[in-house]
């Protein structure tokens, strides 16, 4: 079946398709910038990553047609009380590089121990189709913010988010380490698993 991925981020596109295994289970995933008109963003007011996740998959399911998958993610930080949280694209303006951003982490953390800089990364999956249904998943991998930025791998927040799974930060990792640990994967893996083993998800 044709999937909608409702995202125009390369990255974030490679990364689900390397995650899905874009040919596999049916799946063929196309982006937004495949189709052949473009089609509005809805607006990301929810207060949770379940609502804005749901939000963009059925909107752009509903516009274009098609399933649609879904994502909002964000780095969930102890010491500054969740922030950036599900503003984590949009924290320090629109225009903001992750570069400043991460640099901004950095310094704000500076006088904290490290044992108190846990942080998180969260993703939660959505795919609706085109008649309103629609199913979520959760994936969560915890860390810290790391003292320094590390690495040139991944995109966003990677290079200050410490893994204590991989005890190096995101941003040192392969492609495939990540993908085989990340939140994205652990969301877009239980998804895929229900998409594949429920029978009402054709």
């Amino acid at each position: 079946m044709k999937v909608l991925v409702a995202t125009t981020n390369r990255h974030k596109l490679q990364e689900i398709r390397d995650i899905l295994g874009d040919g596999d289970a049916n799946l063929h995933l196309i982006s937004l910038d495949d189709l052949h008109a473009p089609i509005d963003a809805p607006e990301e007011n929810g207060h949770t990553f379940e609502e804005n996740a749901v939000e963009k998959a059925r909107h752009y399911a509903r516009v274009s047609e098609l399933p649609t998958i879904a994502d909002d993610s964000g780095l969930v930080v102890d010491a500054l009380d969740g922030a950036p949280g599900v503003h984590s694209a949009r924290w320090m303006g629109e225009d903001a590089s992750y570069d400043l951003k991460n640099r901004k982490l950095v310094e704000l953390l500076a006088n904290v121990e490290p044992a108190l800089r846990t942080a998180r990364f969260v993703c939660v999956a959505a795919m609706a189709w085109p008649d309103g249904r629609v199913v979520t998943a959760r994936g969560v991998h915890e860390g810290r913010i790391h003292g320094e930025i590390s690495g040139q791998g991944g995109f966003g927040y990677d290079p200050v988010f410490y893994s204590l799974e991989a005890g190096q930060t995101f941003g040192t990792l392969s492609a495939e380490e990540k993908n085989r640990m990340s939140h994205r994967a652990r969301a877009m893996t239980a998804l895929r698993d229900s998409i594949v083993g429920g029978a009402s998800f054709s």
